[in-house]
Order: structure tokens, then C-alpha cells, then sequence
């Protein structure tokens, strides 16, 4: 078992800038031999979509609708995955989360039920 805390969240103007943490209880490897760690978001009357995700070898990937934007990394030492956002718009506008799961075919997918391991959402606000 591993939990995941979300944080970093909260009200900003438009054209500013957020930075999420996820950290884990442990490391992501006792855990799954090739994780992967994404990052989802899900607005109201939207289905969750992935936007980001850093896997076993450090691999990131983007949503097109962020790219340029919004950059994955992580901390090993801290068992930590950031988000960073820049030139936040209303649009980004959601509730975010962090999930946890196993690479497929040594993929990381983009599909939620591919992920275990969930934290609890953090919200984010972008409005004038």
C-alpha cells in the first residue's frame, strides 16, 4: 500500500502560476516494478483526463492541451512528483489529481483504471 498527498493548489489569476506536489509514502518502485506516476484533472461536467505522466525511466509526456505550459518531474529523494504550471487559464480550471500505477506493456497508460493508487484531489482556480 502507498498513499499519495496532493497539495499546491488554490486560486490564481489568469496568466499566473501553480505548482503541485504529489508525494508518496514510499518509493514508487516497492511498489511496481515500472511505475508510473501521472497526473489527472477533472473539471465539472468533464470526464478525468490525464495530462501528465513521468514513468520508470523518467520518460515525461504532456497533454497537447498544456504543452509549453505545464512541466512533470520528480524528486526520488523526497518520493515526490511536481506539476508546473505556468500561464494558467480559466480553462485549466479543475480539480487535480495524482495516481499511481503500473506501466502496461511497459507503457504508462493513459487510462484511469490503470492506476491504483489515488490521492485525494487538489483544487485549482484560475479566474480574474
Amino acid at each position: 500500500q502507498v498513499q499519495l498527498v496532493e497539495s499546491g493548489g488554490g486560486s490564481v489569476q489568469p496568466g499566473g502560476s501553480l505548482r503541485l506536489s504529489c508525494a508518496a509514502s514510499k518509493k514508487t518502485d516497492s511498489i511496481y516494478s515500472l511505475p508510473c506516476v501521472a497526473w489527472f484533472r477533472q473539471a465539472p461536467g468533464n470526464v478525468r483526463e490525464r495530462i501528465a505522466v513521468i514513468s520508470y525511466s523518467s520518460d515525461t509526456y504532456v497533454h497537447d492541451s498544456v504543452k509549453g505550459r505545464f512541466t512533470i518531474s520528480q524528486d526520488n529523494a523526497k518520493n515526490t512528483v511536481y506539476l508546473q504550471m505556468n500561464s494558467l487559464g480559466p480553462e485549466d480550471t479543475a480539480m487535480y489529481y495524482c495516481a499511481l500505477g503500473g506501466a502496461v506493456r511497459r507503457a504508462c497508460s493513459v487510462f484511469e483504471h490503470h492506476y491504483d493508487y489515488w490521492g485525494q484531489g487538489t483544487q485549482v482556480t484560475v479566474s480574474a
